[in-house]
């Protein structure tokens, strides 16, 4: 078989068109920090890697969630504590109002404005809003949970939830008729009837009204503790969030990061390679004669 000038000069310039290739590769993957730059590079890894950059997508918009859920429980747990020192107030100018026999009607009706005020920053408190939402109203469109009368205005039996892991779901609120009674036995009506009961001067009455207080403030301590165990049950979920995602991101570092070290050596080393083909190949595909009669 005769072996022409022609084959020996392709053959060369494959062999050194390989070497080019590899020395580039190696190149590519020194600049990005990656091995997989296309899926090419390795077909199973870049399929690992998608998939692990998906779960780091969804454990990222659960992180959100739980900071969203955060920002509702602490706000409610905070409201609540408010409005239960508001209550108690109220509660010690009710026993105040009963000892109707030392009390002249100018003291009687001191406690009464002073109990209608109070009434007005309990239905403030009760309409309090997290990103324009309010804490007490449910799922709902609306900015309040309670209008002017102290009316529940939110949606009731609904609940705003949060997936704040792939297997969990949890409740951030607190509605209005869970935390506060519900119509005409709820908080605002009851404290309304108190500074009514003052103005007159009714003993019978304030005593019906602090033992409606009573039971009121009863379930606004249990709602209080609802808000604090999903709070501490978000914290531990928090955790193993955050645990997740940096091994979601170790993962993902195996699949696609770069042996610094070992690929500066293999750069280093096809460099060198390739640099000896050339000179090689320089020596060997010496000019002929034909080459200087074209």
């Amino acid at each position: 078989m005769r072996i022409t000038q022609r084959a020996v000069t392709l053959t060369s310039l494959q062999g050194l068109n390989r070497n080019l290739d590899a020395f580039a590769k190696l190149q590519n993957q020194l600049t990005s920090g990656r091995v997989i730059n296309k899926p090419s590079d390795s077909p199973t890894g870049a399929n690992r890697a998608m998939q692990t950059r998906s779960e780091l997508a969804s454990n990222a918009q659960q992180a959100r969630n739980i900071s969203d859920a955060t920002g509702w429980l602490e706000q409610a747990d905070t409201t609540l504590r408010q409005m239960l020192d508001t209550v108690r107030r109220v509660r010690d100018l009710t026993v105040q109002g009963l000892n109707t026999g030392s009390s002249s009607a100018s003291s009687q009706e001191a406690l009464a404005i002073e109990v209608a005020s109070l009434r007005e920053g309990l239905l403030g408190l009760a309409n309090t809003k997290v990103q324009g939402r309010p804490v007490f109203g449910g799922v709902t469109a609306g900015t309040d949970a309670y209008d002017a009368n102290g009316t529940f205005v939110g949606i009731p039996d609904t609940e705003v939830n949060r997936r704040i892991s792939d297997s969990e779901v949890l409740r951030v609120d607190v509605t209005g008729p869970e935390a506060f009674g519900d119509g005409a036995g709820n908080l605002f009506a009851v404290v309304d009837r108190i500074a009514a009961s003052l103005r007159a001067s009714d003993a019978d009455a304030l005593t019906v009204d602090l033992s409606d207080l009573d039971a009121l403030t009863e379930g606004m301590r249990t709602a209080v503790a609802d808000v604090g165990s999903r709070a501490s049950r978000l914290e531990r979920v928090d955790l193993i969030n955050s645990d997740r995602a940096l091994t979601l991101q170790s993962q993902l570092a195996q699949v696609e990061n770069i042996d610094l070290p070992n690929t500066i050596m293999k750069v280093q080393m096809q460099q060198v390679g390739y640099e000896a083909a050339l000179a090689a190949t320089a020596k060997a595909l010496s000019p002929t004669l034909l080459d200087y009669l074209r």
